[in-house]
């Protein structure tokens, strides 16, 4: 297992700090988000403890899930979706336990971290992890839409620096009622953290524009005045201590306490698992590497495991600061360890100065951390997808945002998946009766292919490609096209055999084909099928990403082109 590799030794050191500073104030908000569903009047530190619960959780994760996980770049910490799941878990046990304890609100949430992170390593030992690529993209766009949607109301009452409801339905509709209340210092100094974070990259994007805000921002409160029951509150300074050393275990009802751990921990380990592994998939195309999904999810668990016992707040892979720390030089395991090094460094050093950080401005944070989990592409194009994704996006959506997460993934699922068995029937029906349905090597050339020339073929790579691309193929095809020799300069894409593309399967092959053209290749398609033709055109990946003259509905009508511009191709490539 490599650490570091001494020649970027460097770049992992300055990519794990710099993911650090980033992951500092979304550690404190997402702690704060959290332990928030519990009312200060009860419980006049809860913002302390929540701070300390996220800082705890992303030191933890950040530092052990890169020591053993199978993604060397990825940074783990807390995460939108699971700190919903995680509010969720406080609420309810807060709620259930008479009287009101906060010591078994924490042992149930180290419980639930436990079960979480011993779920994750079972998952990796069982190989579970490569049947994530079955989620279709509808499945994922309308849940991480759900998820943004449930930050982005949670965080409004603590933006107009009010005492918010639990339930999302009971936020929404009683924000009429109580807007009249609403406190203009938090609200400006919660508007301002937004503006800051959107406007400070346009001067420089090498100090993240989320510590920055977060700085500023309490200075102007301090200097205002701000009310200090409305701020985080001083986060004890010094070395975790485990719940059991820090708690005391009597009195716990263990039976209620593990019933109400067990679940959340199942959902918080399937949650965390497909959070992670879709970020490893986009350090994947970032750093061009492949993970080992197994080994990241044993990873993450032995992270949470340890998580619990410190009573930190459960994570996951993040995608933001993963993509942060590989833009900073981070490569290597020793980037994701620096990032929690670092994090303990401030939980030891910084914990006093955190008291004075409003919960307004954490409100703001986290309002563009839900913005940036809306998948604005997907509904953007949710009038030009297919109706059955469509359906599919926003039920998994509303499900998400008004009754369970689980329960929206599970049905999003089933939808999707019987949808595609009818899609399926009818594409298998209609190649039998037009007796379309033959065997072929797709490695092997095709007949029309003797229309090129011996001088065209040497300056040419084909790519051949054999049925639908969907949900459960993207994987291979992302394989496939991996594959494609680095010295490529022109790649045609054959479509002849692709029946069916869904939403999932597009966006596959958009990616694919901007990552060619980065790379210098100039990329051609032949398609005949109707369905992908009307998906490319509808969704204008023809012509915007390929132009419509690099598109051609025969391959003889793209032979007889290439005989005229290869050289022409050639030469712009080589200018």
């Amino acid at each position: 297992m490599k650490i570091f590799d001494k020649n970027n030794l460097k770049g992992d050191v300055f990519g794990g700090i710099t993911a650090g500073i980033v992951a500092l104030p979304l550690a404190l908000a997402f702690g704060i988000q959290a332990f928030g569903v519990i009312n200060v009047e009860d419980v006049p530190n809860i913002g302390a403890i929540g701070a300390l619960a996220g800082l705890t959780g992303a030191m933890m994760i950040g530092f052990f899930a890169s020591l053993f996980g199978g993604t060397p770049s990825q940074i783990s910490g807390p995460t939108g979706p699971m700190t919903v799941i995680s509010a969720t878990l406080i609420s309810g046990v807060w709620a259930t336990t008479q009287p009101h304890s906060i010591e078994t609100v924490i042992i149930s949430m180290a419980l639930a971290a436990l079960f979480c992170g011993l779920f994750q390593i079972l998952f990796g030992l069982l190989k579970i992890g490569k049947y994530i690529r079955y989620i279709p993209y509808p499945v994922l766009s309308g849940f991480m839409s759900g998820i943004g949607i449930i930050i982005i109301v949670q965080q409004i009452y603590p933006l107009f620096g009010l005492k918010s409801p639990v339930l999302v339905v009971d936020m929404i509709t009683g924000l009429t009622k109580n807007i009249g209340n609403l406190n203009w210092s938090a609200l400006l100094l919660g508007l301002g953290t937004v503006a800051i974070i959107y406007l400070f990259p346009l001067i420089t994007k090498k100090i993240p524009s989320t510590l920055i805000a977060l700085i500023v921002m309490t200075i102007v409160a301090a200097a205002i005045g701000y009310e200090e029951k409305l701020t985080i509150g001083e986060i004890p300074s010094g070395l975790p201590v485990p719940f059991f050393a820090k708690y005391s275990m009597q009195g716990v009802d263990w039976m209620t306490v593990l019933k109400m751990s067990i679940l959340p921990g199942l959902t918080l380990a399937g949650l965390g698992s497909i959070d992670t592994l879709l970020t490893s998939v986009v350090a994947d195309n970032t750093t061009k590497t492949k993970h080992n999904s197994n080994q990241e999810l044993i990873g993450q668990g032995i992270g949470n495991m340890l998580v619990g016992v410190f009573a930190g707040l459960p994570g996951a892979g993040a995608t933001m600061r993963t993509v942060v720390n590989i833009k900073s030089g981070g490569r290597n395991r020793l980037s994701g360890m620096v990032h929690g090094i670092f994090l303990l460094a401030v939980l030891l050093g910084l914990g006093k100065l955190v008291r004075f950080v409003p919960l307004s401005v954490l409100a703001g944070i986290l309002i563009t951390v839900g913005i940036g989990i809306i998948d604005v592409k997907g509904f953007k194009d949710l009038f030009k997808i297919p109706r059955a994704d469509a359906v599919v996006l926003v039920t998994v959506l509303v499900l998400t945002v008004f009754v369970d997460l689980l329960i929206a993934v599970g049905i999003g699922m089933i939808i999707a998946c019987v949808l595609f068995m009818k899609r399926a029937s009818d594409l298998v029906e209609g190649a039998y009766h037009s007796n379309q349905i033959t065997e072929f090597d797709k490695e092997m050339p095709w007949e029309d292919e003797k229309v090129l020339t011996e001088e065209i073929k040497s300056k040419i790579y084909i790519q051949r490609l054999n049925g639908p691309i969907f949900f459960g193929s993207i994987t291979r095809f992302q394989e496939v096209m991996h594959s494609i020799p680095s010295d490529a300069k022109v790649v045609i894409i054959r479509m002849r055999l692709v029946s069916f593309m869904d939403q999932s399967g597009l966006y596959a092959m958009e990616t694919a084909i901007k990552d060619l053209q980065a790379n210098g290749v100039t990329v051609l398609m032949t398609i005949i099928q109707p369905q992908p033709m009307y998906m490319l055109t509808k969704m204008q990946v023809i012509p915007n990403v390929i132009p419509q003259e690099y598109t051609f509905k025969t391959f003889e009508d793209c032979g007889n082109f290439l005989s005229k511009n290869i050289n022409t191709i050639c030469h712009e490539m080589v200018e």
